[in-house]
């Protein structure tokens, strides 16, 4: 699986955690360079807290396209710290 965005490839993995048919990458398939945290929180009533981080990618800025659980609950143990994207990045096999 590859996230690709602004033609870049942010992640590639031969595996990835599908919850709710969100890709969720392992942390070390992430290039981390294009990656910029964000402040922005949200909860899932069976996941827990998410945290974001913006998308820096030759020039462009793609807030809070990215995000993954620090510290999910139980459930969701099996994707602690895998990242997933939204806003028009494209998962592809």
């Amino acid at each position: 699986m590859k996230a690709i965005w602004n033609g870049v490839v942010i992640a590639e993995s031969p595996g990835t955690n599908v919850v709710e048919g969100n890709h969720y990458f392992p942390p070390d398939t992430v290039n981390m360079a294009y990656l910029v945290p964000s402040d922005t929180k949200t909860t899932c009533a069976w996941k827990g807290t998410a945290s974001y981080y913006t998308l820096d990618v030759n020039g462009r800025t793609n807030r809070d396209a990215a995000w993954y659980y620090p510290e999910p609950k139980e459930d969701a143990r099996h994707i602690r710290g895998y990242i997933a994207f939204w806003r028009g990045v494209e998962v592809i096999e």
